[in-house]
Formats: C-alpha cells, sequence, structure tokens
C-alpha cells in the first residue's frame, strides 16, 4: 500500500518511475574486478530508491549486484554499466542504516577510496527554516534523541520537555556521557559545491503543498514554512523517534544547538544520517573510505510542527501534501550534484575537495580538534587514552 500511493502521489506531480521490480537479477562479475564508483547514492526506502530510477541523465538499473550483508528488503546495489554511479538502499532508521552501510564500506566487491557519498532522502523541515519541498544540505548531523527522558507527565516542573543530556541532571548542559556518534561535521566547501550544482535544478512544487503551507504564513516565525521551495544550507537531527509538536521541536533544535556548541542551525529530522555517518567514520578510520567525500542532502516532506491553531496530533497524523514533491526534488537537485561531481572529476573531485573546516565525529577520531564537545579525545592513534579520556568524561 505504501508503494501504491507513492506512485500515485507521484503522478500528481509529473514524477516519471521506472517498473517496480520485486527482484531484479545479478550483474555477474569476476571476483578480481573491483567496482569503483566516483558517486554512491544512498537513500533508505523504496520512495526514494525509485525517484532515481527512469530519469534521463544515466541509469542506474544497468548493473544490479548483490552484496552480502545488505538488508533483505534491498539486497542490491545498483550501478550505471561503467559503475562510476551506484545507488545503495539501506532500509529505514539507523540500526539498518548502519547496517547496510558497514557491509557496503566492507565489501570486497568495491574499492571506495575516492567515492563520494552522496545521502539523498526526505526529511520532517522546520517550518522556521524551510518548507515542503525545500531542499537542505547540512553541515553537521546531530543524534538528538542520544538523551535521558522523562515521560514528560512525570518530568520536574521546571523541565521544558522531557528530554536532558546523557549524565546530566538538568536542561541545557553539555552531555557529561559522550557515546561518540552524538554530532558529526562534514567538509563545508563540498557542501558549498554541492549547493551551487543543486541550485541549478528547477525545484517542482504543487497546488496543494502550497495551499498546505500558507497556513503557516499568519505566524512571522514561520515565514519560511510559508515560503516557495529553495535550497537551503542547515543541519539535520537523527533520531529514530518520528515526533511532532511545538515542545518536542524545541527540545531537539536545542539540542542541535548545544551538541554543536552553538554552530548548528537545525532544520530536517530523520532517522538515518549519524548512522550512515559512523559507519563512514569506521571505514575511513580503516583507510576504506574519504570521510571528506560525504554530502548530506534532505527534502522537506512535511512539518515538524503544527501551523498556529493546529494540534500536534493533527499535523502528525494529517497526510502531508509535500511528501510527494520532496521525493520529486530528489532528483531535482541531486542530479545536478552527481552530474556535477562527473563532470568535474578530473579537474575538481577527482583528488578530493580540501576542507577549510574540521571534518569528523565528535572524538576527533579522524585527527584535527572538534569544534564541538570536550575537544579530541585521542593522543595521536592511541585508542587507549581515548578510552581514558572517555571514562573521565562520563565521570563528569
Amino acid at each position: 500500500m505504501k508503494i501504491f500511493n507513492f506512485l500515485l502521489s507521484c503522478a500528481s506531480v509529473g514524477l516519471a518511475l521506472a517498473p517496480l521490480a520485486v527482484a531484479l537479477p545479478s550483474s555477474p562479475r569476476p571476483r578480481s574486478t573491483k567496482i569503483t564508483p566516483k558517486v554512491i547514492i544512498i537513500d533508505a526506502f523504496e520512495p526514494e530508491e525509485l525517484s532515481w530510477h527512469g530519469i534521463s541523465q544515466f541509469n542506474l538499473l544497468e548493473q544490479n549486484i548483490t552484496v552480502p550483508g545488505f538488508s533483505p528488503l534491498f539486497p542490491q546495489a545498483h550501478c550505471t554499466g561503467d559503475g562510476s554511479i551506484c545507488q545503495v538502499v539501506t532500509g529505514e532508521a539507523e540500526i539498518n542504516a548502519a547496517s547496510t552501510v558497514a557491509a557496503l564500506v566492507n565489501s570486497p566487491l568495491f574499492d571506495l577510496t575516492h567515492t563520494y557519498f552522496f545521502i539523498a532522502g526526505i526529511a520532517g523541515i522546520s517550518p522556521a527554516v524551510g518548507t515542503l519541498g525545500s531542499v537542505t544540505f547540512a553541515r553537521f548531523a546531530v543524534q538528538v534523541a542520544l538523551q535521558r527522558e522523562f515521560d514528560a507527565r512525570e518530568k520536574p516542573a521546571n523541565f521544558p520537555s522531557g528530554y536532558f543530556s546523557q549524565g546530566t541532571t538538568a536542561p541545557g548542559v553539555y552531555p557529561h556521557s559522550i557515546y561518540g556518534t552524538e554530532v558529526f561535521e562534514l567538509n563545508d566547501n563540498l557542501r558549498q559545491l554541492a549547493i551551487g550544482f543543486a541550485k541549478t535544478g528547477d525545484l517542482l512544487d504543487d497546488e496543494r503543498s502550497q495551499q498546505y503551507r500558507a497556513n503557516y504564513a499568519s505566524d512571522p516565525a514561520f515565514a519560511p514554512g510559508a515560503a516557495f521551495p529553495s535550497v537551503v544550507a542547515c543541519d539535520t537531527a537523527t533520531s529514530d523517534v518520528y515526533w511532532s509538536g511545538a515542545l518536542l521541536g524545541a527540545a531537539f533544535e536545542n539540542a542541535t544547538t548545544l551538541f554543536s556548541n552553538g554552530t548548528a542551525t537545525y532544520c530536517t529530522s530523520q532517522q538515518e544520517d549519524n548512522a550512515i555517518l559512523e559507519a563512514l567514520v569506521r571505514g575511513a578510520r580503516a583507510g576504506l573510505v574519504d570521510f571528506a567525500r560525504v554530502i548530506v542532502m534532505r527534502t522537506g516532506s512535511d512539518f515538524d510542527r503544527p501551523y498556529p491553531g493546529q494540534t500536534a496530533a493533527d499535523n502528525l497524523f494529517a497526510h502531508s501534501p509535500g511528501f510527494a514533491i520532496s521525493v520529486a526534488n530528489i532528483p531535482v537537485a541531486g542530479v545536478p550534484v552527481v552530474t556535477g561531481i562527473i563532470a568535474g572529476w578530473d579537474a575538481k573531485f577527482k583528488d578530493g575537495i580540501t576542507p577549510s573546516n574540521y571534518v569528523g565525529d565528535i572524538l576527533g577520531s579522524l585527527g584535527g580538534t572538534p569544534d564541538f564537545g570536550p575537544g579530541s579525545v585521542f593522543k595521536g592513534n592511541d585508542e587507549l587514552a581515548a578510552r581514558r579520556m572517555g571514562r573521565a568524561v562520563r565521570r563528569g
């Protein structure tokens, strides 16, 4: 039913899709020949996957490679005939995302040392920053639900929500217990190039989305939510929990600000990105991937909080009219990013885009010093020192 409704929605905005196949034939490939993609598109579920199929610029279904360790629902990587562009579908939420990307990174079928990883999916969006159909590119991904929690009915009276940082006893305090996946920072120079490519796409919109977003126009704080879709530089929050409401929206917006030391601008909510990024960091530590070659693009499918006069429940249970255009705008904005990298490979992208900001996780495990959190817990490559520092942080 999910796929049927998706196909009907996409028809309303003129999104062309290839016929859905239950199983695609695997491409025989000698074990001695590795695929060396220049770009791998990472999606989470069927609508995102299908949005790339049937486009005119490249054909991802020329090779269908079964990869051990992939989700049983999405067991294959899809690639162009020359292997320069591939697509991986992880399955939804953090465990699926981490498991599939870990399997990809460690697969002997691929050489990923020069690959650009392009996370391209839909997300909830804050009307204070963007709107239905908007395309966002993140520098920071923040695991906002990695916190302590009270049921809101039992929280202390002075707590604005039931959420507060690990290892603390009050809201607004930086986590004293650091797990290592709380915050990732990506290559901002690469992000700016991707934004420039995406802006060449003609974003789609429809009448139903225009009518729905007009409900936000009465609140000046939500002016971006009432506007037309655009390309926005802002940051993303990861949580398995699919939330709705002004209170939770504010709580996770505050967590994004707190965890990033005030640098990140929360705008989208999704269920996979920190999990994917952790798998890629571990691959980078093993010399299998380059973490400075990661792009996170999310399109706004629904609002994370209600418009004035609407309840949080109505916001969550309403069938968001933005779903179809959010899916349609993935390739509208994403194809120029992919083709831009391919076209500029020899001149610009082959040797990588040198970052001017810190790139990595909250631990500093790839080198350098994070500009958020407690600073690097690694001394050179000394994992034992890192573990000792982690214990000291947890003790507060």
